[in-house]
């Protein structure tokens, strides 16, 4: 239980190593874009797509990818994302 007389701190300095295990897709959604399912890929390069109308926007740059090597890779996210859109949307109706 908490103890309201003393307040929560938290480290919020960022680290050099992630003891974090994160998911390589996340799904989004805002009530503010009622209409857009967003999905976030966090390994790299990192970005986020709206399936509503695929846009993409990098979190990060590609420096070290080409143009060609960077439309490569994000052509297989792109079928990545959507699958994991699909399975998820499949679960929750299970």
């Amino acid at each position: 239980m908490l103890n309201a007389s003393q307040p929560t701190t938290y480290n919020l300095q960022p680290t050099t190593k992630n003891n974090m295990e994160l998911p390589k897709f996340l799904l989004g959604d805002n009530t503010d874009f009622p209409e857009d399912i967003f999905i976030i890929h966090l390994d790299y390069p990192r970005f986020i797509i709206n399936l509503k109308d695929d846009e993409v926007e990098f979190l990060e740059d590609a420096e070290d990818l080409d143009e060609a090597e960077l439309n490569a890779e994000m052509e297989g996210l792109l079928v990545l994302a959507n699958e994991f859109y699909d399975r998820e949307v499949a679960r929750y109706e299970e």
